[in-house]
């Protein structure tokens, strides 16, 4: 089957920092599409030396720390170097620190991984002031839209909710997009974890996982958490850390500033791709079977906005704002000392307001509803 070639608006991103001295890190998910970009760049003309760090040669270049192998394992026709899978290396931070040194290194570095790069914390504290650090993400709604019709993204919206948007499903047919996020989902999806943080109970980590697919949308608490999965809010609090920086969560906290009666310490967690989520429940039902569209289309709008700030290099606080008596806002940016609130209705003749609770404290600087029919505005916004 054919397969659409997708442009990674993170390529100009890059592209635009490579004459800068420091090393970019790539961090993502895995099967998110990093070992590609760097194949992009190649097919983009650029002279780049792929290592994959899984190699037990290049492993043991590396480990070695002979900045004379280093240097003739680059190459010196390469103006790039990119070391693919390099949080298999031990201590890379430090290495990568010594290639950084080395004033006979004429290449630029960039250094591929997974979450364990952040997992291990192994290029944190060596490259303090060294490094460039970029998150790549599943599809965006921008990426996807590139060669289409608007109502063709209106078609393959429903598919967005339910198979989510990996590079490497996205193009499937429907069994096969089952099969691979069901596997995808599985082990495979907590490998880095497992291998690097010693996981003692995968059993526990799974049903983590699944209470909180269950709950995307809804106030999180740890001790309910704990109880059901049957062990300590410590552990909990954990993994939670962990499925973060594993790039198959995030969380949301609570604003809150000026009225009593606010959520202050509560949080909410969403998954970074809804086919994830989904194949952990394995609920592949269609749309308009299903009881969780609202939660699915609210995931699916916060991580799409989460996207686009990052891309357009945005800085912005994201939160979400709730009080005990059920005045809501779904998302808050507050950006530059400025606050911009989102409500998302799947169904569009769904009408919305800002709380007038929150309005009169706060200085809104804009009020957006994203529905199914206008949902490019979480693009342009930042455009």
């Amino acid at each position: 089957m054919h397969k659409n070639i997708y442009t990674r608006t993170i390529v100009k991103l890059i592209e635009k920092w490579l004459d800068a001295p420091e090393i970019i890190i790539l961090i993502g998910a895995r099967q998110v599409g990093k070992s590609t970009l760097m194949q992009i760049l190649l097919q983009n003309g650029l002279k780049i030396n792929i290592l994959n760090c899984e190699n037990p040669i290049v492993a043991d270049i590396l480990q070695s720390r002979n900045t004379n192998e280093i240097r003739s394992l680059f190459g010196e026709e390469n103006t790039v170097v990119a070391l693919d899978e390099a949080q298999d290396i031990p201590n890379i931070g430090k290495i990568l620190k010594l290639i950084y040194d080395d004033k006979k290194v004429k290449h630029k570095i960039i250094a591929t991984g997974s979450s364990s790069f952040d997992l291990s914390t192994k290029v944190g504290e060596p490259l303090t002031g060294r490094n460039l650090k970029f998150n790549l993400y599943p599809l965006s709604i921008d990426e996807i839209m590139q060669g289409k019709q608007w109502l063709e993204m209106l078609e393959l919206l429903p598919s967005l909710l339910i198979y989510g948007a990996y590079p490497g499903i996205i193009d499937l047919p429907i069994d096969e997009k089952t099969k691979k996020l069901l596997t995808l989902s599985s082990d495979y999806l907590f490998k880095d974890i497992y291998k690097f943080e010693q996981v003692r109970n995968p059993e526990i980590l799974r049903k983590l996982v699944k209470a909180l697919a269950l709950q995307i949308g809804n106030l999180v608490s740890v001790n309910e958490l704990a109880n059901l999965c049957g062990t300590s809010t410590i552990t909990i609090e954990r993994y939670l850390d962990l499925l973060e920086k594993s790039f198959v969560i995030f969380k949301l906290g609570s604003f809150s500033k000026n009225l009593r009666n606010e959520l202050k310490k509560s949080r909410k967690y969403y998954f970074y791709d809804l086919g994830i989520r989904n194949a952990v429940l394995n609920n592949f039902v269609r749309l308009e079977q299903r009881t969780d569209i609202g939660a699915l289309w609210e995931n699916f709008c916060i991580v799409e906005y989460m996207k686009t700030l990052e891309y357009a290099g945005q800085s912005s606080n994201l939160y979400f704002w709730r009080t005990y008596d059920g005045a809501e806002i779904d998302l808050i940016e507050e950006r530059e000392g400025k606050l911009y609130t989102f409500e998302f209705k799947w169904n569009e003749n769904k009408k919305a307001s800002l709380p007038k609770s929150f309005s009169e404290k706060y200085a809104v600087e804009e009020f957006t509803v994203i529905n199914r029919r206008n949902f490019n505005k979480l693009v342009k916004l930042h455009q």
